[in-house]
């Protein structure tokens, strides 16, 4: 997403008053689960509604791990 928003982690982290090394982390996949006020203030930071990052083909049933 910080690409198609053309933004830097860095700048997701102003926006968004998330820590950089939180970001770093969700984007490599460190965290086994990510809690939802990160999410929530990431979505912030982008511009977008918790339910429109929640509407991305990646959260279909199909996709997700068992």
């Amino acid at each position: 997403m910080l690409e198609e928003r053309g933004m830097t982690q860095y700048e997701l982290f102003m926006k968004s008053g998330v820590p950089r090394s939180t970001i770093g982390n969700v984007i490599n996949c460190a965290y086994e689960s990510v809690k939802l006020r990160v999410i929530h203030e990431m979505c912030q930071g982008f511009g977008i509604e918790l339910g429109t990052f929640f509407d991305s083909p990646l959260f279909d049933e199909s996709n997700l791990e068992p």
